[in-house]
């Protein structure tokens, strides 16, 4: 127990948790220029945001890199980009975390050179890398390889650290995605706590960490939540999350140190979760997303990470970055909550709510375990169907008015808001030469190397990854010869293969009582005796490297359900392959989903091979953070409907799905 003083109050103010900002786009240069400003605006750690091609291994002039490169995050393709992102940055003073899974091994190789290069000692470094692969699978679709062989990386990269960087946090055990795809706090920790077992068993059977170090291994692991806006739940789950770590790490791993088994955890509070409609009420979402991680004493956040207001309408600018850095700091250094011991000791409501969750998580973990875990789990789409499931059921609340979200499905009347007055200008703005000078500079990378040296390098880690050899000293090699990030992950490609995750729709509940579904599905079945087919079709299509999956999911579900022949391939596909799906399958309407800012890419890349494949009449639809003059865009070059966060009712989704059939085929 904490001493008190007198009055109740701590006997010295608390530090505040670890401030920053998820930040990263362009390039490694104007993301260097970008963390500078946030440094000195009194943010406390850095937290890179990589592209899509760099977080599924590909480089800048990859096919399926193309319309991606520095749009959600900052392209790092070899060596020279990783010391243009953090020069004149001390990385031994600094705390950096790189939300990073797949090739996390191969970022960390690039982050330690680099450091050495400055003088750093590895043994001084401290920072994160998310390196929790399952989620990839379930929620965000990052993954490269199988989940066995992604787990050995993950394996590797810990004893790694253990051995040279102890500061470090090896892997963050990521929740976050894991609620926007749809799960309960129940879900959330039973899951998260599912992987981490996946995890530590990975190490410890590995045989490169002896028995008596699994507390050294524990007390590195730390966890990325997500916080929603129902913050007593919020902190009753994360109350909850810390009770359950201690007993797994005390019983499964004989961790005896109290200290080892404390539950460590970052925060980003909920983006998906923000609002197109309204965007200015974003602002009170994330102050209260930020007290369910702040409040509670004995269950707060090391380190915490705020969206910006306008994530819903694109990618935030550095003043609004400004302003939710700001929002953390008015709640650590004017208000009196670090003054304060827990505010919910000997709360019944607090302690209930935790018993509640803490019983439910432990169900859906030992579900998990008898299933022979997590990556059984994964692989029988288990997990997968029970998100989209959820996620659902919370779709299904949120049309019918039971979950208010206000002024989007109550109180929408609104003045005109000045936020966004300024169109376009209310976001940031990605210049489409980036991407030309980033594959231009990768090819000229490439032909200054040491050719012989590239070869031996990545002809070891092919041999390495072969056999059980820890793939960290090859892939050092691999990065101080010049290797990219494409052909780092190319060459384990080679010996693990890929993976194509399920997509989780054969499991997924149905629209239940929606009392509009019955007459969609009527015209469902009326427009396609009129056509003298069978059924319809839609081909859902995820192009380019967006694996946010969640909203194209949901429309697959909501479509079945409505009686239309679903086509769905799952994520990360080129135009040429969803072109010739829709060929093939015969569809009546094609459904894009972009969520990255591709979309002007994207989606004309999928026209243009319709008209080349004799298909120009098929209608094309299209979803995804699009702002209004990117729509415009859009629908000027021949797509039928753009559909925004703002659309959230799907069934009248589904039902305009349908006026686009007809209209396209001359049906009144």
């Amino acid at each position: 127990m904490d001493e008190k003083a007198p009055s109740g109050r701590l006997p010295e103010r608390e530090r505040p948790w670890v401030m920053r900002t998820y930040a990263g786009h362009s390039s490694a240069a104007a993301t260097n220029a970008l963390f500078r400003r946030n440094l000195a605006k009194g943010q406390t750690g850095l937290s890179v945001a990589f592209d899509l091609p760099t977080q599924t291994g590909y480089d800048p002039d990859h096919e399926l890199a193309t319309g991606e490169v520095g749009r959600v995050g900052v392209p790092v393709a070899h060596l020279g980009d990783m010391r243009a992102l953090f020069e004149g940055i001390p990385l031994a003073e600094m705390n950096t975390s790189m939300t990073i899974n797949a090739p996390a091994m191969w970022l960390l190789g690039l982050y330690g050179t680099v450091a050495g290069e400055q003088g750093a000692e590895l043994a001084r470094c401290a920072g994160t890398t998310q390196n929790d692969i399952i989620k990839e699978y379930l929620s965000r679709g990052t993954y490269i390889f199988p989940p066995a062989a992604s787990l050995r990386l993950t394996a590797d990269v810990i004893a790694y650290t253990l051995r040279e960087m102890p500061k470090w946090n090896p892997v963050n055990i990521c929740s976050y995605h894991l609620q926007e795809a749809g799960a309960t706090p129940v879900q959330e920790v039973g899951f998260a706590l599912a992987t981490a077992v996946a995890v530590l068993d990975a190490v410890r059977d590995s045989g490169q960490v002896p028995a008596e170090r699994m507390g050294d291994v524990v007390q590195r692991i730390s966890f990325f939540v997500n916080a929603g806006v129902r913050f007593v739940e919020e902190i009753a789950k994360m109350r909850a999350f810390g009770a359950l770590w201690d007993e797994i790490t005390r019983d499964r791993y004989g961790v005896e140190n109290p200290r080892q088994r404390r539950f460590r955890y970052g925060v980003q509070v909920n983006s998906l979760g923000l609002t197109e409609a309204q965007p200015e009420n974003n602002i009170q979402r994330i102050v209260l997303e930020m007290l369910g991680v702040t409040l509670s004493r004995d269950a707060r956040a090391r380190a915490v990470q705020l969206p910006a207001w306008n994530e819903a309408l694109g990618l935030p600018r550095p003043w609004d970055q400004q302003w939710s850095l700001r929002m953390q700091q008015v709640l650590a250094y004017e208000s009196d909550l670090l003054e304060y011991p827990d505010l919910f000791d000997g709360s019944h409501v607090m302690t209930a709510l935790v018993d509640d969750i803490v019983a439910g998580a432990r169900v859906e973990l030992e579900k998990v375990l008898e299933m022979g875990g997590v990556v059984a789990a994964v692989e029988t789409g288990y997990l997968k169907s029970a998100l989209v499931a959820s996620l659902a059921d919370r779709r299904r609340r949120m049309e019918a008015g039971t979950d208010v979200v206000v002024g989007v499905n109550r109180f929408t009347e609104t003045e005109p808001s000045p936020l966004t007055a300024a169109g376009a200008e209310a976001i940031e703005q990605v210049d489409p030469a980036v991407e030309a000078a980033a594959t231009s500079a990768v090819r000229e990378w490439r032909a200054g190397r040491d050719a012989a040296a590239v070869d031996a390098a990545l002809a070891r880690l092919r041999a390495d990854a072969a056999t059980t050899t820890n793939l960290m000293a090859a892939t050092l090699e691999c990065v101080r010869a010049g290797v990219t990030t494409g052909e780092w992950a190319g060459a384990l490609r080679q010996v693990f293969g890929e993976y194509r995750a399920p997509t989780g729709l054969a499991g997924a509940a149905g629209a239940g009582g929606d009392p509009g579904l019955g007459a969609v599905r009527e015209r469902v079945a009326a427009t396609a005796r009129e056509l003298g087919s069978g059924r319809l079709r839609l081909l859902v299509g995820k192009p380019g490297l967006d694996g946010h999956s969640n909203g194209a999911e949901q429309i697959a579900v909501r479509a079945r359900d409505a009686g239309f022949e679903v086509v769905y391939q799952g994520i990360r596909l080129t135009a040429g392959q969803i072109v010739a799906a829709a060929v093939e399958e015969d569809v009546d309407l094609v459904g894009l989903s972009v969520l990255s800012g591709s979309h002007l890419a994207a989606v004309p890349a999928v026209l243009d091979g319709l008209h080349a494949a004799g298909r120009a009449d098929l209608p094309v639809v299209v979803g995804g953070i699009i702002p209004a003059v990117d729509a415009d865009a859009l629908r000027a070059a021949g797509v039928a409907r753009v559909f925004t966060p703002k659309d959230f009712a799907l069934t009248g989704i589904i039902d305009d799905l349908v006026t686009v059939i007809r209209e396209a085929n001359g049906l009144s």
